[in-house]
C-alpha cells in the first residue's frame, strides 16, 4: 500500500495534527509512505529531518508559482504532485496550526474525485477499503480515499542512525501544473487589508479573589439581551444561506434570503451554478467545515474560512476573521462568484453563565467542574486546552470552536489569543482570572482578577 501524507511546515515545524496524520501512516505494516508539503526552499530542513524519524520519501513542493496560494490553489497544486505520487490513501491533519481552515484536506479530496473522510479518531485499512471512527460517526469507504486525522497520535522520535530516504524538491513544471492555476494567480481570495483589532475591547477593574463570588451574583442579576448584526446602508439584492442558522446575519445583508436545504456538496454545488447567487454563506460547524470546500473545489470559486463578521456596499460582500496566527484581523475579498464563506456567528439565547478555562488552570480540572455545578454554569475552554485533553472539542470557545453571547463569561487561565476573545464578543460581562497582569484577556475584559485558576476556583467553590 502506498500513503502520501501532506502537511504543512509553519514556523519551523509541523502542526500537531500533520503529526497525528504522519505517525498513523508509519504504523500501517507494509506502507510505503511519502510525505509531501508545498513551501519555500527554506523548509527542506525540516522535511529532510522526517527521514530520521522513518519517513523513506519526503518531497518539497517549491517554486515561485506557488507563493501566495490559498487553499483553492494549494489543493490544485497538491493534487497534480499526488498523480506523480500515486498513492492509495491520502492522510492529512485536520487543519493547519496558521490558517485554521480545515479546507485543503476535502479540496483536495474533491479534485481528485476521491471520498473524503474527515475529523478521523481511529482507523484501520481493511483490504480496499478504509474504516474510521470520525466525530460525524463510523465511515466506511473504499481506497482511494483522503482521510484528516485529529490530534490521536504523537510523531515518534527521530532515530539514533539516520535512515535512508530520499528527499526530492518539485517545481511546478516537475508536476505539469497550470501555473495561472498556482499561488496568488489561482487564489480567488484575497486579503484586502489586515489590522490589530480593536474589536471587543473593554475598560477592565480589577477585584480580588475574594470579591469573585459577589461580583458573579451581581452580574448575573443584570437585564442582558445579545446584540443583532446591524443591517447593512446598502443591502445586496439577495443572498443564499446553506440551512437557517444564517438567516439573521443574511438579513442584515441583502434584501432577499434565499435558504438552500444541506445535502450533499454536489447536489449543492448543482444548484448554486443554475441559480448564479452573488453570494452564498455556510455554517461553519462540522458538517459546513467538510462541506463547503468541497463545493468551492466543484465551482471553481473562492471560500473564506470561519468568518466572524460580514460587510457588504450593496454589489459585494466582505468576509472578516482573524489572520496570521491571530495576532490581527483580516478582511478578505473573493475575487470570483459565488462569493463564499463559512460563518460562524455568537449564539444566541445562550445560558447566563459559561465558565471557560485555559492552559492556566491545568492541574485545576476538577475544581474547575465542580465551581462550575455549583454555579450552574456551562463548561469551556480555548483551543490549547483542547488540545492538552483537558476538554473534549466540543467545549472549545474559539474561531475553530463555538461563538458564544452569554450573560457573563468567566474565563480562568486563558491569555486571550484573538481566535479566542473574538469569539465572545457578544458576552454582557466578561470576567478574567490570571496572574500575568499583562495578559492580553485582560484588554477584552471588564473586570480581572490577579490570581491563580487555583485561588479563584477555591473561592468560587467555598
Amino acid at each position: 500500500m502506498k500513503i502520501t501524507v501532506c502537511v504543512k511546515v509553519t514556523s519551523g515545524e509541523l502542526s500537531p495534527f500533520d503529526c497525528s496524520a504522519l505517525e498513523e501512516a508509519l504504523r500501517i505494516p507494509g506502507a510505503e509512505v511519502t510525505v509531501l508539503t508545498m513551501g519555500p526552499a527554506s523548509a527542506a530542513p525540516v522535511m529532510e529531518a522526517l527521514i530520521q524519524r522513518g519517513v523513506p520519501h519526503v518531497v518539497l513542493l517549491s517554486d515561485p508559482a506557488f507563493a501566495g496560494a490559498d487553499t483553492l490553489a494549494t489543493a490544485y497544486a497538491l493534487s497534480m504532485a499526488v498523480k506523480k505520487t500515486e498513492p492509495d490513501l491520502i492522510l492529512c491533519g485536520r487543519q493547519s496550526m496558521d490558517g485554521d481552515t480545515a479546507q485543503t484536506g476535502p479540496g483536495l479530496a474533491t479534485f481528485l474525485g476521491w471520498e473524503c473522510v474527515p475529523y478521523v479518531l481511529e482507523m484501520a485499512v481493511e483490504g480496499e477499503s478504509l474504516a474510521a471512527r470520525t466525530r460525524l460517526g463510523d465511515r466506511k469507504v473504499n481506497l482511494p480515499a483522503v482521510a484528516t486525522l485529529e490530534r490521536t497520535r504523537v510523531l515518534r522520535f527521530p532515530g539514533i542512525r539516520r535512515k535512508k530516504g530520499v528527499f526530492e524538491q518539485w517545481s511546478a513544471a516537475d508536476i505539469d501544473a497550470d501555473i495561472s492555476r498556482c499561488g496568488l494567480k489561482g487564489s480567488p481570495t484575497r486579503v484586502v487589508k489586515s489590522w490589530e483589532s480593536a474589536l471587543g475591547k473593554r475598560k477592565c477593574t480589577f477585584v480580588s479573589p475574594d470579591e469573585l463570588p459577589g461580583l458573579l451574583e451581581e452580574q448575573l442579576k443584570k437585564d442582558f439581551s445579545p446584540a443583532k448584526p446591524a443591517p447593512a446602508e446598502k443591502k445586496l439584492p439577495s443572498i443564499h444561506i446553506v440551512g437557517e442558522e444564517l438567516r439573521e446575519a443574511a438579513e442584515a445583508l441583502a434584501e432577499k434570503v434565499v435558504v438552500l436545504p444541506r445535502a450533499a456538496a454536489e447536489e449543492l454545488a448543482e444548484r448554486i451554478r443554475k441559480e448564479k447567487p452573488t453570494a452564498v454563506l455556510w455554517p461553519s460547524d462540522w458538517w459546513g467545515r467538510m462541506t463547503a470546500p468541497r463545493a468551492a473545489v466543484l465551482l471553481q470559486t473562492g471560500l473564506c474560512a470561519d468568518c466572524t463578521a460580514l460587510e457588504t456596499d450593496g454589489e459585494e460582500i466582505f468576509f472578516y476573521r482573524p489572520a496570521f496566527g491571530g495576532g490581527l484581523m483580516a478582511k478578505i475579498r473573493c475575487m470570483t462568484e459565488p462569493r463564499m464563506g463559512t460563518v460562524r456567528l455568537a449564539a444566541r439565547n445562550e445560558e447566563d453563565l459559561i465558565f471557560s478555562m485555559g492552559l492556566g488552570a491545568r492541574g485545576n480540572e476538577a475544581a474547575f467542574r465542580q465551581a462550575a455545578a455549583k454555579w450552574s454554569a456551562k463548561t469551556a475552554a480555548s483551543r490549547p486546552a483542547v488540545d492538552m485533553g483537558m476538554a473534549a472539542y466540543e467545549e472549545q470557545v474559539g474561531v475553530t470552536g463555538r461563538m458564544v453571547s452569554p450573560k457573563v463569561y468567566l474565563a480562568f487561565g486563558i491569555s486571550g489569543a484573538v481566535q479566542h476573545t473574538v469569539a465572545f464578543e457578544g458576552a454582557g460581562c466578561v470576567i478574567a482570572v490570571n496572574p500575568d497582569k499583562d495578559a492580553r484577556i485582560f484588554e477584552y475584559a471588564d473586570y480581572g482578577v490577579l490570581c491563580t485558576a487555583e485561588e479563584a476556583l477555591a473561592a468560587l467553590n467555598a
